[in-house]
């Protein structure tokens, strides 16, 4: 991936901006999705957008320093840089609608119009009854799990981790795709919010990007679990991890083994399943590279890069 900082830096603030139209909107065309789309009182420079405009992608808006941003039941704000990041579900409608207020106290919407994915779905027949419909004492124990999760989710660190290039965190080969949906012995589950990578029990799992270690778990479906945040809301989930080599509060660098793959949890066989978060909301790990298409199933990934089975 060409990273957020020496992307923005290759392409200037004024490829981002738009002009003012007849309609007293400002348009402005990200590097890679659909129009993104300002009201704005006075000046259409306050604001700059890049990043990935679809759904499950993240983006990096550009605004006055401190300014105060509302989306939903979301807020957040904007650094002494004017940097603030957002993120997309897999089901997002579009547009996407932020609230803006600058420090003077004027306020505009951001408007952001999103490109939409197609998913796959996936039947996986002949899974033990306890991996489909868990029993009281397992489900009592995955809501405890989930409440670990959420608070984790919850941080907002002042780190600036996400402006790195992002690397691949293990080899292997691509046995689940984000954003695709698993129908458990006929039964449809929740849709998958991360990318399977399958290889040997042991294979070391590094950290895509430097971060702080914000929850080591040993959990019921996801067995053993390390999240490591990237900063501003941004952070990976690792699981099924067989033996974990970090503690809770550390500071990782990138590249850093921080674990060994496994089949801990609800596995059928040693993968690592990488995640993403901003804030509550999941996102596409593989929309931090630039990859001539979407991932299948059959690719695989060696030496940092993804080699594709067409």
């Amino acid at each position: 991936m060409t990273g957020f900082k020496s992307r923005f830096a290759a392409v200037g603030m004024a490829a981002l901006i738009g002009s003012f139209v007849g309609s007293g909107l400002t348009s402005a065309s990200p590097l890679q999705g659909s129009q993104v789309v300002v009201s704005t009182p006075d000046d259409p420079s306050q604001v700059a957008i890049e990043g990935r405009m679809i759904q499950g992608g993240w983006a990096m808006i550009h605004l006055p320093p401190y300014s105060q941003l509302e989306w939903g039941q979301r807020q957040w704000q904007a650094d002494s840089q004017g940097r603030a990041l957002i993120g997309f579900s897999r089901d997002q409608a579009s547009p996407v609608k932020v609230r803006v207020t600058l420090p003077n106290q004027a306020s505009f919407d951001v408007a952001i119009d999103l490109t939409a994915k197609d998913y796959l779905i996936q039947r996986i027949d002949g899974l033990p009854q306890r991996f489909v419909t868990p029993d009281p004492e397992a489900l009592k124990r995955i809501r405890q799990d989930a409440a670990l999760a959420r608070a984790a989710r919850e941080k907002m660190l002042d780190r600036t981790d996400f402006l790195t290039d992002f690397i691949w965190p293990t080899e292997g080969i691509v046995t689940g795709v984000w954003g695709s949906q698993r129908i458990l012995n006929g039964e449809p589950r929740r849709p998958h919010f991360g990318i399977d990578i399958a290889n040997e029990t042991g294979t070391p799992i590094l950290a895509p990007a430097a971060g702080k270690v914000t929850l080591v778990a040993n959990m019921e479906l996801s067995g053993g679990t390390v999240f490591v945040d990237h900063g501003y809301g941004l952070r990976s989930d690792f699981l099924h991890l067989e033996e974990i080599l970090v503690e809770l509060g550390d500071v990782v660098e990138q590249g850093q083994v921080i674990a060994t793959m496994g089949a801990t949890g609800r596995a059928t066989g040693p993968h690592l399943h990488w995640g993403m978060s901003w804030m509550d909301i999941r996102v596409d790990p593989e929309e931090v590279f630039e990859l001539p298409r979407r991932l299948q199933r059959g690719d695989q990934i060696i030496g940092n890069k993804a080699k594709f089975i067409d």
